[in-house]
């Protein structure tokens, strides 16, 4: 008496999953919504290295259909030697970019003191495959009430992804895109494998928006226009890619970057591409 309806919930994550939640998410970042059917690119490059080139990358990509710019001031690497950004030095040419621009900013935190400073400058916050499970963290970005960008993990099955998900969703703040980047596998001759069936299985099981991440799963900048293909007929929300106006010079991750000219070509096809299957870019 006095139950109205009772709903079997099956799935672990209450918040992300569709049980809820049927209708899609729409996140808007700045001026820029991605999941309203748009194949939103974000384009820009792996590390800002300094305000000529960071200029010179986000001018090329706007001029070809980028809507928001990436880049990052604060990096992972695997090697403690290795450039690993500017800081905030970086942050403060992203904001300035911006200005120029008018492109929103997504750039990653990486440490849970770091997410005020970046909530300061950035427009949307990536939590980026390393820190996929980093709970605190999540919690955090969660509080800030910007968009978070979240990347599944190196070795992360689907549920453990949306999972982490749901500890952002947990703290009030719904805006988040989910990322398919690539997960490690036997394979060699990529720097990951792109698991390209994740992206419909994702939608399927969430109302969150999906993108993906060619140059991340491949690490080679040739395969980056295939897999972007590959991903606008998934019927992912977008992409985010790495371009770089010298790869052959870049401080991180140069062999997976585009130049603006092959960044332009990819997305010329992509919009040949997308009429037939119903999509605009």
């Amino acid at each position: 008496p006095g139950v109205v309806d009772a709903v079997p919930v099956s799935k672990p994550f209450k918040l992300v999953g569709r049980e809820f939640h049927p209708e899609p998410t729409v996140v808007r970042v700045g001026d820029v919504d991605i999941g309203a059917g748009a194949f939103t690119v974000m384009a820009g490059p792996c590390s800002v290295e300094s305000e000529a080139q960071l200029m010179e990358t986000a001018e090329a990509v706007l001029a070809a259909g980028a809507r928001m710019l990436r880049g990052g001031a604060f990096k992972p690497r695997t090697s403690p030697y290795s450039f690993r950004g500017l800081g905030e030095e970086g942050l403060k040419l992203l904001a300035r970019a911006r200005e120029r621009y008018g492109l929103p900013v997504v750039t990653e935190v990486m440490n849970i003191e770091d997410v005020g400073l970046v909530s300061e400058y950035a427009d949307m916050l990536q939590i980026g495959a390393r820190n996929m499970q980093n709970y605190g963290l999540l919690e955090m970005a969660g509080r800030t009430g910007r968009p978070v960008l979240l990347k599944r993990g190196l070795s992360s099955t689907i549920e453990e992804w949306l999972l982490a998900a749901e500890y952002i969703l947990s703290q009030g703040n719904n805006d988040v895109v989910l990322c398919e980047r690539g997960i490690r596998t036997y394979e060699t001759y990529t720097r990951f494998t792109l698991d390209i069936s994740a992206v419909p299985l994702a939608r399927e099981l969430s109302h969150l928006p999906v993108v993906v991440d060619p140059s991340q799963a491949t690490g080679r900048w040739s395969l980056v226009a295939p897999m972007a293909a590959a991903a606008l007929a998934a019927e992912a929300d977008g992409l985010i890619v790495e371009v770089h106006p010298h790869p052959e010079h870049a401080l991180s991750d140069g062999a997976q970057s585009l130049t603006p000219k092959n960044f332009a070509a990819m997305m010329a096809r992509l919009r040949t591409l997308a009429e037939p299957l119903g999509r605009r870019i």
